[in-house]
């Protein structure tokens, strides 16, 4: 990696040095007489402009010393209750390192040239998942490196190799199992609280640097749609955030000030290859419903609620000119023996919110479903006939007759 100055830094001090120059080669004496400065002389200038009014002109500098030192005070305590949650975070967050090997087709051959050598580096943190611990990460950081070329290094400089990964390529989440390990959890929060504008922060390992932290907001959720990488993530809900994200911070977490996980820090949209404020993280619910899956079922079982939803509810040619797009999925089809007709939706409905989340529109409805767990009833916020209703349904296994 080269580290360099920005462009604006030399371009300052280029055009200082011009100035320095002009200076020092004076000008004409018609230009000096043009000049729309005045002369050099306090008599020149207004009262007002060389004397103004001091606030402080009443106390002494020690007083104002004592007054600033009482206000700053009040940061300085914020600031140390960040220093405080990011050492007890630090030992739940690890760093990770992969070395794999991919086949290179020959140019105009049919032939392979020898495997082109990867070293991928991001970042994980621990997590408990059916009585075993892991390393949470994203599945672009280890996909397709043999265990023993996956390494793990741990806050205080510990190395690990993992038993076995578990990958789920629909949300680029991937489990390593480390069990037997002892190290400490990381706290987990739910996702459907954050809001935009809390505060967080990502630690991770941004270009090999480990244990790093920056500090955001959230900037946006609900982020969908994103064209990453193979395009094999076709499960996004992503939380934006302002929090410095790099290469190498992949797979690391995004934490509130609780220091709790609230995601897990994936992407970002840059043209520069480094963060540009713009940086994407997988909802926590998410990533922990799929996590549990692949440590349970060795695979992801998505649910199933059974109804069809018009994706021309939410065409904005059908509103009235300067009108709102319509929020929701219109259900216009509801599957004999699914979860839905057992508890009484209907063609018609508008599906408003599903398990706490507000419904954008069909699409989202979709995969909003097919990453709830089945564990647990879900709520579901409905209008029908100018009236909301709540029903309370159990989602079921999605089998290969209903797609």
């Amino acid at each position: 990696m080269k580290f360099r100055l920005p462009a604006k830094t030399k371009q300052t001090r280029l055009s200082s040095w011009l100035a320095l120059g002009l200076l020092a080669t004076g000008t004409s004496t018609a230009n000096a007489q043009q000049s729309p400065f005045p002369p050099r002389g306090t008599e020149q200038i207004p009262i007002s402009v060389r004397k103004p009014a001091d606030f402080y002109s009443s106390q002494s500098r020690e007083e104002q010393y004592a007054q600033i030192s009482q206000e700053v005070e009040i940061l300085e305590r914020q600031q140390s209750l960040l220093r405080r949650v990011v050492r007890l975070v630090s030992p739940t967050v690890v760093h990770i390192e992969a070395v794999k090997e991919e086949q290179a087709p020959e140019s105009g051959t049919f032939k392979s040239a020898s495997p082109k050598r990867i070293e991928e580096a991001g970042s994980g943190f621990v997590a408990r998942i059916a009585q075993s611990t892991v390393i949470l990460t994203n599945r672009h950081v280890v996909h397709g490196a043999p265990l023993h070329s996956i390494r793990i290094e741990t806050s205080d400089g510990g190395i690990i190799n993992p038993r076995r990964v578990l990958e789920d390529p629909s949300t680029d989440i991937a489990v390593l199992d480390i069990d037997g390990v002892e190290l400490p959890n990381a706290r987990i929060a739910d996702s459907r609280e954050v809001a935009i504008g809390d505060y967080v922060f990502a630690v991770g390992s941004p270009f090999g640097l480990n244990h790093s932290v920056s500090y955001g907001i959230v900037s946006a959720k609900g982020r969908r749609n994103l064209e990453l990488g193979s395009k094999q993530i076709v499960f996004q809900d992503f939380i934006q955030t302002d929090a410095a994200i790099n290469p190498g911070n992949s797979g690391g977490p995004l934490m509130n000030l609780r220091g709790e996980v609230v995601g897990i820090n994936t992407a970002i949209a840059s043209n520069s290859g480094g963060s540009e404020g713009i940086g994407f993280a997988i909802p926590i619910n998410i990533a922990m419903n799929v996590a549990q899956q692949l440590v349970e079922r060795g695979g992801i079982q998505r649910s199933y609620l059974g109804v069809s939803v018009d994706p021309v509810f939410n065409n904005p040619t059908r509103s009235a000119p300067g009108a709102p797009r319509p929020k929701g999925a219109f259900v216009k089809v509801v599957r004999p023996n699914s979860p839905a007709e057992q508890v009484g939706m209907k063609y018609g409905d508008i599906i408003l919110e599903f398990d706490g989340n507000i419904v954008d529109n069909d699409e989202h409805l979709v995969q909003l479903v097919g990453l709830t767990a089945m564990d647990r009833p879900i709520d579901v916020l409905f209008l029908r006939d100018g009236q909301q209703y709540k029903l309370n349904v159990t989602l079921i296994p999605l089998t290969a007759a209903q797609k």
